[in-house]
């Protein structure tokens, strides 16, 4: 079966080329006679691959040598609860922004564990937009303040940074990171899932800055504890080795294709033709604010909602996967991450086309 362009927001696509040595690798990796799924995560073998990924990745985001990476399990939602239990007391005030689905999960979760104080709330647009920083009400003394930098139901996105002062700054980049260059040293916490733009799903990767590893609270239980992981190099328990294992070969294969600036040029020319496809036709929309607009998750709809399965059954015999928006807005979602090909963006604005002259 030949391989299709899979739009998928996660488990999403992943590289060629990585997926052709891990085929390669699986039967007998690095000569062992053995899959890497299947050996000691306490080897030299394996700790070698450890070791490279997190230089690999240090090295695609220049990570400062104040920052600690961890390589942890549970997804981006068990970062929800570990997040205000390593970074804030019980009673103490932190600072959440609602921008969609995802940051309202973080908030339901952290509001089991300390007063959350809500500083914008983008709910009466339909999280169509990102409320401008001088309209925020932030707390005084907040432990910190969460935000998500990209939504991916909705297709919304920061286009900035805030600036938050020594308020530590906690970002939930699942869905952006190694999207585009980014200065680490703004942020207290960054958390990513890997099952969008890092490799498959079981591994989520935490950039925490170093003196931020003593706040946990000492009731929790060990392996919820940042500190934990950074002084065990993430090996504290079994870690889910073969995630662990392609994410490095992604990471490399990124340092290949000329890094975080190739990728973001690439990504920004990938949903430019996109959202010009969509706003140059009255046959397709989308109603997110122009400066909004993410770049990962591209969100739209068709004039007549009765096409939608009509549209999705072509798409999906025409080789284009995945297509169907999130089951609480509808319509359609092209989500491109770093994998995506940009052959991919043109066959789908091509099948639009044509979908739109056969149906408009």
């Amino acid at each position: 079966m030949s391989r299709v362009f899979n739009f998928s927001a996660g488990p999403a696509a992943l590289p060629d080329a990585v997926l052709e040595r891990v085929r390669d690798d699986i039967p007998d990796w690095n000569g062992t006679g053995m899959s890497v799924m299947e050996i000691s995560h306490r080897s030299k073998d394996f700790m070698a691959v450890a070791a490279k990924a997190e230089q690999d990745f240090r090295d695609l985001l220049a990570i400062p040598d104040d920052y600690s990476v961890l390589f942890t399990q549970g997804g981006a939602t068990l970062q929800f609860a570990m997040v205000p239990l390593n970074l804030s007391a019980k009673g103490d005030t932190v600072d959440y922004v609602l921008t969609g689905s995802w940051s309202k999960k973080a908030i339901v979760e952290a509001e089991n564990h300390c007063d959350v104080n809500i500083v914008a709330d983008a709910s009466a647009r339909h999280f169509t937009d990102i409320p401008a920083q001088e309209s925020w009400r932030r707390s005084n003394d907040a432990a910190y303040l969460h935000y998500t930098p990209n939504e991916t139901i909705a297709g919304v996105e920061f286009h900035f940074v805030p600036e938050v002062g020594d308020t530590p700054l906690v970002a939930d980049m699942s869905s952006t990171i190694l999207s585009r260059p980014l200065d680490i040293s703004q942020f207290g916490v960054i958390y990513a899932g890997a099952q969008k733009n890092i490799g498959p799903a079981g591994l989520t990767l935490v950039i925490v800055r170093n003196d931020l590893l003593d706040r946990a609270r000492s009731s929790i239980p060990k392996l919820l504890r940042y500190s934990i992981y950074a002084e065990s190099d993430s090996m504290s328990n079994t870690p889910p080795v073969f995630a662990w294992y392609v994410a490095g070969l992604v990471f490399e294969n990124l340092k290949k294709q000329g890094g975080l600036a190739a990728m973001a040029e690439n990504n920004e020319r990938k949903s430019a033709k996109l959202y010009a496809a969509i706003d140059n036709s009255d046959f397709y929309s989308n109603p997110v604010r122009r400066d909004c607009r993410s770049w990962m998750n591209v969100t739209f709809t068709l004039k007549d909602a009765s096409l939608d399965g009509k549209f999705l059954a072509e798409s999906t015999a025409a080789g284009l996967t995945n297509l169907k928006g999130h089951r609480s807005v509808g319509g359609m979602r092209a989500s491109i991450y770093n994998a995506v090909p940009e052959a991919a963006v043109d066959a789908l604005i091509e099948f639009m086309l044509e979908f739109e002259k056969a149906n408009g």
